[in-house]
């Protein structure tokens, strides 16, 4: 399995559609800084077919330190859910990984 950087993304889309890459870079960059603001906010991201972005709270628990099993506690926090969309379920279960060599 391949890890596709940002980088790498841009130059597949300005390669595949023509465009400067430096105008993808601008226009991918101002897309995430925009998911990041609205997630700030509260608010829920849904596009169609890939998946729905939402902020979600943690409550405060006590959790345990492994080193030395002495409780700690955990503070509130919020963290970002991520539901996978209608194609790209049907993309991941259609895909099958190659056996690996031996």
């Amino acid at each position: 399995m391949a890890t596709i950087t940002k980088k790498e993304l841009i130059d597949r889309i300005a390669d595949s559609t023509k465009v400067r890459r430096v105008e993808v870079k601008r226009i991918v960059q101002s897309f995430l800084d925009n998911i990041v603001v609205e997630l700030g906010r509260g608010n829920r991201l849904e596009f169609r077919d890939f998946g729905v972005f939402e902020v979600k709270s943690r409550r405060a628990r006590m959790a345990q330190n492994p080193k030395t099993l002495q409780p700690v506690p955990v503070p509130p926090k919020r963290t970002v859910k991520f539901k996978i969309g209608r194609m790209m379920k049907q993309t991941l279960v259609n895909h099958r990984e190659p056996a690996p060599a031996e």
